[in-house]
């Protein structure tokens, strides 16, 4: 899902938590998942976010020469209005668009 499009809300919001763990069955691991889905989104924003402002970069070494560059301000608060990687992750799960396996959980089936 592209972080882009997500619906996620900008601000924090409560949860109920009894829902979100009956996937698993676990609360831990639902936490972890979500997590990890987060930290995923949260590298390629940043990919992302530097890709676009390297266009920009000056490779002069005067500290005194600062330009000020309308487009990379807007891309740098476009980047800061989108929702945050932990909320965007929490959405997605929520909406079933995250898929994980456990495999220990799998392992242990196995020996059974």
């Amino acid at each position: 899902m592209d972080y882009r499009k997500s619906k996620a809300p900008t601000s924090t919001v409560s949860r109920d938590m009894s829902k979100m763990w009956k996937d698993t069955g676990n609360v831990y691991e639902t936490v972890v998942i979500v997590s990890k889905r987060a930290n995923q989104i949260s590298a390629s924003m940043k990919h992302d976010l530097d890709k676009k402002l390297s266009e920009f970069a000056s490779f002069t070494d005067n500290l005194e020469e600062t330009f000020e560059n309308r487009e990379q301000i807007e891309i740098s608060r476009y980047y800061e209005k989108l929702p945050k990687p932990s909320l965007i992750a929490t959405k997605e799960y929520e909406d079933g668009d995250i898929y994980w396996k456990n495999p220990v959980k799998k392992e242990a089936v196995d020996n059974l």
